[in-house]
């Protein structure tokens, strides 16, 4: 037994899945497996009920992972404390994005940090935005990168930069060959947007109201990716992040267009929680994320 055997114990535990806390070791899924089996082996007892889909804990499992986690997390602790007296870059930063942040933006930063800081690495995952501001409460991720990040009595937001929201369609649309799209132009088109309860969609809603626009919903979804999906069927137009396009229309399968909406912005920040302690690592890594972004 070891601290990473017990990390991928707690990985494999953490995402439900023996595959995904494989991937997240960068371990294969039968060496998960067989470490699991280790550790029940060493202490006599079954942690991990794989009869059920997906599997669950059992008690006496629930119990070793949470004294693991809070094991590692003072061994981590004490490691970065012991690692900043001598100012070096070194240790894990957890990262947690929303999709479109993570896919457009934090591969390029990645790359960047560990290659000026090879003794340093970074832990990304994307998820929804709820589950991001779960990740950084739960100390499960160092910082999270959101749209629309608010402020509140344990969390600490970094504005990053703010992007301008355009109209987006195929190229064979009707308003494709416009310069700039007016509010009027949106009235009974097929639209496809965020779903009801997302800080993106109600910002949308917000300034179709304000300029009288009237655009027909026909479907709704969680991610920037799955719209641009649906835009590119031909399913309907939609209002997105301008970053989020660039490559899309680089390559000619989606148009963007301002709009006479110019106030319309996607704020993006970082969040965390109010007394975290920054490492060396962690504070170079928020330094990075300031820098502006080229594509």
């Amino acid at each position: 037994m070891n601290l990473e055997t017990l990390r991928l114990f707690c990985e494999v535990v953490r995402l439900h899945s023996f595959s995904k806390g494989a991937r997240a070791m960068s371990v294969s899924q039968a060496a998960a497996s067989q470490a699991v089996s280790h550790l029940e082996a060493d202490l006599d007892v079954l942690l991990i009920d794989r009869s059920k889909r997906p599997f669950v804990l059992t008690p006496e499992g629930q119990q070793y992972y949470e004294s693991v986690r809070g094991l590692l997390k003072g061994y981590d602790e004490i490691a970065a404390k012991i690692r900043s007296t001598r100012s070096q870059v070194a240790g894990t930063v957890r990262v947690a994005a929303i999709y479109s942040v993570g896919l457009h933006v934090m591969s390029r930063h990645m790359q960047q940090f560990m290659t000026t800081y090879p003794e340093a690495r970074i832990r990304l995952e994307y998820l929804h935005p709820a589950k991001v501001l779960d990740a950084v409460l739960d100390e499960e991720a160092d910082l999270g990168i959101v749209s629309y990040p608010l402020a509140n009595r344990e969390l600490r937001v970094v504005p990053l930069r703010s992007e301008p929201m355009v109209f987006v369609c195929r190229p064979d649309h009707r308003l494709a060959q416009r310069k700039r799209i007016e509010p009027r132009d949106l009235d009974g088109e097929a639209f496809v947007a965020f779903e009801g309860d997302l800080a993106i969609r109600k910002a949308i809603d917000r300034c179709l109201r304000k300029y009288r626009a009237a655009p027909n919903v026909v479907m709704e979804f969680d991610n920037i990716e799955t719209i641009k999906q649906a835009l590119e069927i031909g399913a309907g137009v939609s209002i997105l992040p301008e970053p989020t396009v660039l490559r899309e229309a680089a390559r000619g399968s989606l148009v963007a267009r301002p709009t006479a909406m110019g106030e319309l912005t996607r704020p993006i920040g970082i969040i965390h929680r109010r007394r975290k302690r920054f490492t060396p690592a962690l504070s170079r890594f928020m330094e990075l994320l300031k820098e502006p972004v080229t594509v």
